[in-house]
C-alpha cells in the first residue's frame, strides 16, 4: 500500500512526522511520502521513523505555483534534499507565505473578524523550515470563535473568492517543474479535480510534468477515471495519496484508504531524470 501525499506539523498537518509515520505503518502502508507545503523540514524525522517501522519514504514536498492568481499545487518527488538552490527556492516560498499571512490578517480585521497572527509568525521563526499558511489562519479563526472548523473558515473567509482571500504571488508551474528537475526530482500535478485547471495540463506536459495525481481523497470514481484518461492522452504517469492532514476534517478517516499500486509507483519512478 502506497500513499504519496501526507502532511505533518512541519506545515499544516496535525501530527508530528514520527507520529504520522507510526500511524501510516499501523494502517498497513508500506511506502509513503511526506509532502508538506513548501518545506522539507519534516522529512529527516519522518525518514528516521520510517526506518524504525520498515517503511520506504520517498522524499517529497508540495509546492505552490501561481497561475492566473490561482494556487496550483505541485507534488515534487525523489528530490535531492541537499541541493542548495532548491533549499533557497523553498525558503523564498515560505517567506512569501508569511507576507500573505499578514495581508490576510489585515483583511480579517477589516471584516470585523480579527485574529492574533503574531503567534503564527513566531512559530515560523522559532522552528526553522516551518511553513505557515491559510490552514493555520483557519485554526486561529476557530480559536477565536469565528469559525467552527478549518472547512468553515475556508468556506466563509479564506477560500478563493472569499472576502479575506489574498491571491498568492510567485513562480508559475513551469518554473516549479524546472527547479524540481534541477534538484533531481519530478513533479505530479496535485488533485487536478480540485484545481480545475485542465486547460494547463497539455502545456505542463510539454514542459516536463511527469504525472497527474489521479488517486485523491476528493476524487470520486468518475473523476479518477477522467484523469487516468487525461494522463494517458498526454503520456503522463499517475500518482495518488490521501492528502491526510490529521484526524480532523473530511479526510481524517482516509489514511490507508486512498493508495496507488506498486506498478504505478514503478512507472512514476522511471520518470526520474
Amino acid at each position: 500500500m502506497i500513499d504519496l501525499h501526507l502532511h505533518t506539523t512541519a506545515s499544516d498537518g496535525l501530527l508530528a512526522p514520527a507520529a504520522l509515520v507510526a500511524r501510516a505503518a499501523a494502517c498497513g502502508l508500506k511506502t509513503i511520502s511526506v509532502t508538506d507545503h513548501d518545506t522539507v523540514a519534516g522529512v529527516a524525522e519522518a525518514n528516521d521513523a520510517a526506518h524504525r517501522h520498515g517503511l520506504r519514504l520517498v522524499s517529497g514536498v508540495e509546492i505552490t505555483a501561481v497561475e492566473d492568481d490561482r494556487d496550483v499545487h505541485m507534488l515534487a518527488y525523489f528530490i535531492d534534499l541537499s541541493n542548495g538552490p532548491f533549499a533557497a527556492f523553498l525558503e523564498a516560498q515560505r517567506s512569501d507565505r508569511l507576507h500573505r499571512v499578514r495581508e490576510i490578517a489585515g483583511r480579517l480585521a477589516a471584516l470585523g473578524s480579527p485574529i492574533d497572527y503574531e503567534p503564527l509568525l513566531a512559530l515560523a521563526a522559532g522552528r526553522p523550515g516551518r511553513s505557515i499558511g491559510r490552514p493555520q489562519i483557519a485554526d486561529a479563526l476557530v480559536a477565536a470563535g469565528r469559525a467552527v472548523d478549518r472547512d468553515d473558515a475556508f468556506n466563509r473567509f479564506l477560500g478563493h473568492g472569499a472576502p479575506a482571500f489574498v491571491p498568492r504571488s510567485g513562480p508559475g508551474p513551469e518554473t516549479i517543474i524546472s527547479v524540481v528537475g534541477q534538484a533531481g526530482g519530478i513533479v505530479s500535478l496535485a488533485h487536478p479535480g480540485l484545481t480545475e485547471m485542465d486547460h494547463i495540463i497539455p502545456r505542463l506536459a510539454a514542459a516536463g510534468l511527469a504525472s497527474l495525481e489521479v488517486r485523491h481523497s476528493d476524487h470520486d470514481p468518475a473523476t479518477e477515471e477522467r484523469y487516468r484518461q487525461t494522463a494517458a492522452q498526454h503520456g503522463l504517469a499517475v500518482s495518488g495519496g490521501s492528502d491526510f492532514h490529521g484526524d480532523a476534517g473530511r479526510r481524517g478517516s482516509l489514511l490507508g484508504c486512498v493508495t496507488m499500486s506498486a506498478g504505478e509507483l514503478a512507472a512514476l519512478e522511471t520518470r526520474r531524470p
